[in-house]
């Protein structure tokens, strides 16, 4: 076959893994930022859970104070127990949208929310009747109920250790986020250096029939096109490994699309151009 032939056809193999290192970056940065930009969502909501476990303690310890002082017909409740009780409300609202349970992690969050409209009533009816608030508190501070092989029973005690069992829901639900295949190395690594890898050895044959046939240097271009290419697999799939680690941001797509497109872009010009010159020694006019 005509070196010429071969050098048209690598031409053709080098543009096409360029193409298909863009269509690979797409899909997987775009999956895989969804998948840890979710997770990252999550995590907001386990925080604002923890917090809302936290509130709950300070409703409780208000209501002690209350109860110790003895002017609850005074000031009711209490500004701690009202602030507390509407923080906690404020802050199961803004976990709802971080919820990764699915209906399941919904139905939990409005259980925790019931309990939550139960304890404050039971704090408004003692101190209506003058009685003492140890029915409310028992409402925030009651232990979980045992099953038959004496394990405790989620969602059976009061509100702070429903909302440890809702944390626990959501912790397990971001795990198997961030166990998504498209954060799996298996996967994304050879999608990513794939065409690269092939691209390599279309460039090193390029170079070596450029030398015997042509006795010329490879075009610099051709080496140019390789390495950007390379680089977008690589760094893409970096990024996606230390994102699996939970200790980043998401590659953020839309932004670096605007770099990583117009770079393979480039690449692809590259190549293109650098088995013109060959080619063209070739080219004559029709008769």
């Amino acid at each position: 076959m005509h070196p010429v032939v071969v050098l048209r056809r690598l031409r053709a193999g080098v543009l096409a893994a360029v193409v298909v290192t863009a269509l690979l970056y797409v899909v997987v940065s775009t999956q895989a930022g969804g998948q840890v930009a979710a997770a990252e969502r999550t995590d907001t909501a386990i925080a604002d859970i923890a917090e809302a476990r936290e509130e709950a303690g300070r409703a409780d310890r208000a209501l002690a104070d209350v109860s110790r002082t003895g002017a609850g017909h005074l000031i009711g409740t209490g500004a701690g127990f009202t602030n507390a009780v509407a923080r906690v409300s404020s802050l199961l609202t803004s976990a709802t949208a971080g919820n990764a349970a699915g209906q399941r992690g919904l139905n939990h969050i409005q259980f925790v929310q019931g309990q939550l409209t139960t304890c404050k009533q039971r704090a408004d009816a003692a101190v209506r009747d003058g009685s003492g608030m140890d029915l409310a508190r028992k409402e925030l501070t009651r232990g979980r109920q045992t099953g038959h092989a004496r394990e405790a029973v989620p969602f059976t005690g009061g509100l702070m250790a429903s909302l440890d069992d809702l944390k626990g829901i959501q912790e397990r639900a971001v795990d198997r986020q961030r166990a998504s295949r498209w954060l799996n190395p298996a996967l994304f690594w050879p999608l990513l250096v794939g065409p690269p890898a092939v691209m390599l050895v279309l460039v090193a044959a390029s170079g070596r029939i450029v030398a015997r046939h042509f006795r010329q240097y490879p075009s610099p271009a051709l080496a140019l096109a390789w390495l950007a290419t390379a680089a977008v697999g690589t760094v893409t799939g970096v990024l996606c490994s230390v994102d699996r680690s939970a200790s980043a941001a998401p590659p953020a797509p839309d932004e670096t699309m605007a770099v990583v497109l117009p770079l393979l872009a480039a690449a692809g010009a590259l190549a293109y151009l650098a088995y013109r010159p060959r080619l063209a020694e070739y080219r004559f006019p029709r008769p």
